[in-house]
């Protein structure tokens, strides 16, 4: 019996400072150089003709015959993560968010200098949509064999894999892709509606059309998988469409199909793949028919008790550093999504005088606005590890990023590489990178906050373009505000 309580109490002293050392270790860090160098890395991940005044000096031109194969034009957009293949479904998600960020974050942006870059990246997204979109019913949805570019360890500069083409139509719907790409350009026809409103309402009058494409022609498409299945459903995708593109027009059709036809659920995460509680978080700061502002809201409420470590709801495990991890690859992703939606709905509960109610528990602003800070303070250097997971910034930064165009040395745009020995030359060397990533958040540490610095662990050391174009907001607030 005493050894039984001495283990009960060795124990409770290690829960005890594992939730001191979660509180305790949130540092000040220096937030604006933070967002900076996130966005560097969006630029890095340009495909296509890059503008003269690039800012990424070992990027160039590439991917220019995008589109051959069915005599399209599909030049630009952007590499998802680490490969050369431009997949439609994040992309979206990553410009939808971005978008999100530059509405809910314009004079945070703004005073930080980085307003401009933003717009920069949203229409680097929004000119290949418009692309990618322009027959109606139709959406190229991917460019490039996922197979052939993956047994190729190539920058997008050289490489010779194939650049197969994949589309959705009436014969072959994606109802997640057309519905997310609707909001990706809904969301943006906000954005750029002061600045240039012919290029708002083309990307408005696209959104409708890609919605309404969206709903009348269901289905999954799975040619992305088995990289980018889409295992919620497409649910969550049309409310969420529904929702921007009411913002974005007022009208009482879309009112309607987020009240009367849109399905909702509470969740405990926001990604590519799940959009729900975005949508919910959303809408809760819109007041919609009567009984619809409360339905989301309580929704709304059911994330942040389902991520908080201290409800009674809690569902998402935390690590004994204090990162929120729901599972091994890009895992951050759901550290800089949940410190997004936490931001944002703080934001909104403050202006409307609410709180989160989680049962008979109530939540303050405060406390989301606490949480989102440690989650990204994580990221930047305060857990276990006293390691940043940001490239380029902070203590001890992640050197070899499963990244091709990081990991393989500049050279001739003509000089003809062999994918088998690609491996041995760049992804299998144990040393930094040649060309520095800058801005780029890896995968990040597994459950226990392990982590090792190793290329081939693509779980840990692959960035995405989606787990930086989250990290915006949150960092946009800390710069300003500290919180």
């Amino acid at each position: 019996m005493r050894s039984s309580n001495a283990v009960l109490v060795v124990a409770c002293l290690v829960l005890i400072s594992n939730y001191a050392f979660v509180m305790a270790a949130g540092g000040e860090y220096n937030y604006k150089d933070a967002l900076t160098k996130s966005i560097l890395f969006l630029e890095a991940q340009r495909s296509g003709k890059l503008p003269p005044n690039s800012r990424i000096l070992w990027r160039d031109d590439s991917a220019l015959d995008d589109g051959n194969l069915a005599n399209v034009d599909l030049v630009g957009g952007y590499y998802d993560a680490g490969d050369n293949v431009k997949y439609g479904l994040p992309m979206a998600f990553t410009i939808t968010t971005l978008a999100w960020t530059a509405l809910a974050y314009e004079s945070e942006l703004s005073a930080t200098g980085e307003l401009e870059n933003v717009y920069a990246a949203i229409s680097w997204g929004t000119d290949y949509f418009l692309k990618a979109s322009a027959k109606k019913n139709r959406l190229w949805v991917q460019v490039g064999d996922p197979v052939a570019d993956h047994q190729c360890w190539m920058r997008p500069e050289n490489m010779k894999t194939p650049r197969t083409l994949y589309k959705i139509d009436e014969h072959t719907p994606g109802t997640e892709i057309a519905a997310e790409t609707a909001a990706a350009m809904a969301a943006s026809s906000i954005v750029f509606r002061n600045h240039n409103r012919t290029y708002s309402r083309q990307l408005l009058n696209k959104a409708k059309l890609l919605y309404e494409f969206a709903r009348n022609h269901k289905g999954t498409f799975d040619g992305e998988c088995p990289f980018y299945c889409s295992y919620s459903g497409y649910n969550d995708e049309l409310l969420w469409a529904a929702s921007w593109l009411y913002i974005a027009t007022k009208k009482i059709k879309y009112q309607k199909h987020i009240t009367q036809e849109g399905i909702s659920a509470s969740v405990a995460e926001f990604s590519w793949d799940l959009k729900y509680a975005g949508a919910e978080i959303l809408l809760s700061g819109v007041h919609l028919a009567e009984g619809g502002l409360h339905n989301f809201k309580r929704q709304a409420d059911n994330f942040v008790c389902a991520v908080l470590p201290d409800t009674p709801f809690h569902q998402v495990y935390i690590s004994p550093g204090g990162l929120v991890h729901l599972r091994d690859g890009a895992n951050t992703q759901y550290v800089t999504g949940t410190a997004f939606l936490f931001g944002i709905y703080s934001d909104i509960l403050i202006k409307n005088h609410q709180t989160v109610s989680c049962g008979n528990q109530v939540i303050q602003p405060s406390r989301l606005t606490e949480f989102a800070k440690q989650q990204m303070d994580y990221v930047l250097g305060s857990n276990p590890r006293g390691r940043s997971y940001m490239v380029g910034f902070g203590a001890n930064s992640p050197t070899q990023v499963h990244h091709r165009g990081s990991s393989v040395p500049v050279m001739s745009s003509d000089k003809t590489v062999s994918c088998s020995m690609s491996f041995v030359n760049w992804y299998n060397k144990n040393q930094p990178n040649p060309n520095v990533l800058t801005g780029a958040i890896v995968g990040g540490p597994d459950r226990y906050d392990n982590f090792d610095d190793q290329r081939w662990d693509s779980s840990k050391l692959e960035p995405t373009t989606y787990i930086n174009s989250l990290a915006i907001g949150p960092l946009a607030k800390l710069a300003i505000h500290g919180s």
